[in-house]
């Protein structure tokens, strides 16, 4: 609601018992004290609460103000649910274990990244057991026992035996781990209802396949290209939560949802986004509290929030916009030569891609 009625706006405990004492007989004694006063006050302070909860029961029962339970049962009156949270794993086999050959890791194991003080170790388990090999590897896929964004980390990060194992001696993924999501938020699966609800489905539209692919978790935007390879032919683009491209395994869980769906005789193709690189060079003269480092993250912040904006929103990377976010920096009293991937134009992506943050160079003057 943009705002509440006049009647739960006014009643204070205060209005609502001096309306109530207006009403007795004016012979009656209605000071602070008196009795009809300390029996009525009371009175009014419950029914004050009783309009604070009517405040919350108007706020609870509308979509756009809504929360938590109580937005996922009104979601699910239009048959929209929240994405519950997904686990991150490897894929094609990229968990490389060493030790003796024929030394045995079993399935369930379970393997661990470096514990720092703020942070607690991340644990995977290991989905097929293996034997080492003769040259004394083996490798296998592991998924987080965790659901969530934590579990996503970089190659090189997992270096930990839980237990001791006969015959190995060494872990280690030689690729990035990708694929966890945290659970739907609010705002994420309020925007889908509404899309629900505001947005006529048919047999097989373009809405049907935006609302199939956001049902997804992992999937945070979609572009969808009808035609794009003649009669029939339909192609679904990707992009995660974090505006760049999703993991393989989201990617395949669309294409087969969608595919399941979809209507007879569609040709379906789902890719993730293709990713851009957006490679900033500057020249900045900074105050006497500005260090180039400081600056260079404060533009890679930035740069990096813009780009999440234009994502299937605007095809334009706009060269001033830039140059903008450049000069609002504070410690940062000028700059020159500014370079959008090597020329001082605007860049247009494609409809299949996404903008993301490539490098940013600064030069002090």
């Amino acid at each position: 609601m943009r705002e509440l009625p006049p009647f739960l706006q006014e009643d204070t405990e205060e209005v609502i018992r001096d309306r109530m004492l207006s009403r007795l007989p004016v012979s009656l004694d209605r000071s602070e004290g008196s009795f009809p006063w300390d029996v009525l006050e009371p009175a009014a302070i419950e029914l004050t609460q009783a309009a604070d909860w009517a405040k919350e029961v108007l706020r609870r029962a509308f979509a756009s103000t809504t929360f938590g339970p109580y937005l996922d049962e009104r979601c699910a009156e239009h048959g929209v649910t929240r994405r519950p949270a997904a686990t991150a794993r490897s894929t094609d086999k990229t968990i490389r274990f060493t030790g003796k050959p024929g030394a045995a890791v079993p399935g369930g194991y379970v393997i661990a990244t470096e514990s720092t003080e703020s942070t607690p170790a991340l644990l995977y388990r290991v989905i097929h057991g293996i034997s080492l090999a003769e040259n004394g590897e083996g490798f296998t896929d592991v998924e987080a026992l965790d659901a969530g964004r934590s579990g996503n980390v970089p190659a090189g990060a997992i270096r930990h035996l839980s237990e001791p194992v006969p015959g190995i001696t060494a872990v280690t993924n030689l690729t990035a781990l990708e694929g966890g999501t945290d659970e739907e938020s609010d705002d994420s699966l309020r925007e889908r209802f509404l899309l629900k609800v505001r947005t006529p489905t048919g047999s097989g539209n373009k809405s049907d396949y935006e609302q199939w692919a956001l049902s997804i978790p992992g999937v945070g935007g979609v572009k969808v290209i009808p035609l794009w390879a003649g009669p029939g032919t339909v192609k679904v683009v990707l992009i995660n939560e974090e505006k760049t491209a999703p993991a393989p395994s989201v990617v395949e869980a669309v294409e087969t949802f969608i595919k399941n769906v979809c209507p007879i005789g569609a040709i379906v193709t789902v890719v993730g986004a293709s990713e851009v690189p957006i490679h900033v060079s500057v020249t900045v003269t900074l105050s006497s509290e500005g260090s180039s480092n400081e600056v260079r993250e404060m533009i890679q912040d930035g740069v990096r929030a813009y780009l999440k904006t234009l994502a299937f929103a605007d095809p334009l990377v706009r060269y001033t916009r830039i140059a903008n976010i450049i000069l609002d920096i504070p410690p940062v009293i000028d700059y020159g030569a500014l370079k959008v991937n090597g020329n001082e134009t605007n860049i247009e992506i494609a409809q299949d891609a996404v903008a993301i943050l490539g490098t940013v160079t600064i030069n002090v003057s």
